[in-house]
């Protein structure tokens, strides 16, 4: 069996994990994302790789999904409703909602794309426990330490286009915090953070695709001072430092 080398120091690689199906209520789904990766020798897991897993097939495998009624347009809207602690803004049909997880984002992320006529998929409860119990089983399956970054699609204000952002988290850090480094100038940072899991879920994106049947994507090579233990929660702006609010 080939094993594709490690990549270079500086060099990251993302790369599309292939074979994972349809995903249905109570699936073990950490199995089947370990089996799927290891069919294949270019996604073989190692220590310190990460796995994005998009929320769609997280729902599904913790019957996160609940019918709506066909024949009813705006069927889903008591879905949203009931899934927001806060409405921001409503424009037709769009609501912009505020989550308990603290997520601001299209319809409380409640979606009907990528799954069955008459039903719609809610968030996870809770995207950083999902995660945490991806890592767990894949570490008691394999031995291999790796992290999990649980990504979904949102839109941003004053910009077009959709990107994934990270919503869940375990084993690696959602903040490289710069501050108190220097720059290429020599002159200290003073308020950077880089949104590391933001990048790493953006990124994965581009090898999944909306519509590929790929909801799993491998990042390997990110730097190993990234990986410890955090919550997607830190990235949550507090009310007191949110100008737009």
């Amino acid at each position: 069996m080939t094993v594709t080398p490690p990549p270079a120091r500086g060099e990251l690689r993302i790369l599309p994990v292939h074979g994972i199906g349809e995903i249905a209520p109570r699936d073990d789904l950490a199995g089947i994302i370990a089996d799927a990766c290891n069919a294949d020798p270019a996604t073989t897991l190692t220590d310190g790789d990460v796995l994005v897993v998009t929320q769609k097939i997280v729902s599904k495998a913790e019957d996160r999904i609940e019918a709506i009624d066909t024949d009813d347009p705006r069927g889903h809207k008591a879905i949203v409703e009931r899934e927001s602690v806060r409405i921001l803004r409503r424009r037709g049909d769009l609501i912009i909602a505020e989550t308990s997880h603290g997520f601001v984002c299209a319809n409380a992320g409640v979606d009907l794309s990528n799954i069955e006529a008459g039903y719609a998929a809610l968030l996870p409860v809770d995207s950083d426990r999902s995660a945490r119990r991806i890592r767990d089983a894949i570490r008691h399956r394999l031995g291999v330490e790796v992290a999990v970054i649980v990504s979904d699609t949102f839109g941003r204000p004053w910009r077009r286009g959709l990107t994934d952002v990270a919503i869940g988290c375990a084993g690696i850090l959602p903040i490289a915090d710069l501050r108190g480094s220097t720059d290429s100038l020599g002159r200290e940072l003073q308020v950077t953070e880089v949104c590391i899991v933001d990048e790493l879920a953006a990124a994965a994106d581009l090898v999944c695709g909306k519509a590929s049947g790929r909801p799993v994507a491998l990042c390997r090579g990110i730097d190993p001072t990234w990986l410890g233990d955090g919550s997607v929660s830190d990235l949550i702006r507090h009310p007191s430092e949110d100008l737009f609010r």
